[in-house]
């Protein structure tokens, strides 16, 4: 299962870059559900967990302003909109498994942004993914553990 989520995280890339792009390009005929479809069809005979990759596609597209805001103060000194696409949407989808999938343990989630930033993003990516990831991971860990303690 965890390989088969793995190219899950691959198709849903895909699918979300193309997303980007093609509004990004003003394309008013864009149809996120025609390209997921499309992507996962073309991995039919590998990809298990379908509903894994519709519930990142569309929790990612729905929310990625939402992501964004969330992402600025920890992205350092880079603007949401400066950074690479691809990178900014490996962020987008690490950062929404980090919030809704509890049955990924985090570091995992983690360690598959960080294989796919070096996998499709440029040379530093992994680097910059894994210290953005990272440092959501502790503040919200400590958010929780302050909670914890006023309770």
């Amino acid at each position: 299962m965890a390989s088969n989520r793995h190219l899950g995280r691959i198709i849903t890339l895909q699918t979300l870059y193309e997303e980007d792009f093609r509004l990004g390009s003003g394309d008013k005929n864009f149809d996120l559900d025609e390209v997921m479809n499309r992507n996962i069809e073309r991995y039919q005979e590998m990809v298990e967990d379908k509903d894994f990759i519709r519930r990142l596609v569309q929790g990612v597209s729905k929310s990625s302003k939402e992501l964004d805001k969330k992402l600025q103060p920890i992205a350092g000194k880079w603007p949401i909109d400066q950074i690479a696409r691809m990178d900014r949407i490996v962020l987008r989808i690490g950062l929404y498994e980090l919030e809704n999938e509890s049955d990924v343990p985090p570091k995992v989630v983690i360690n598959e942004a960080v294989e796919l930033a070096k996998s499709f993003g440029g040379e530093n990516s992994s680097k910059f993914i894994n210290g953005v990831l990272g440092t959501f991971l502790k503040q919200n860990e400590s958010k929780k553990q302050i909670k914890k303690n006023t309770k």
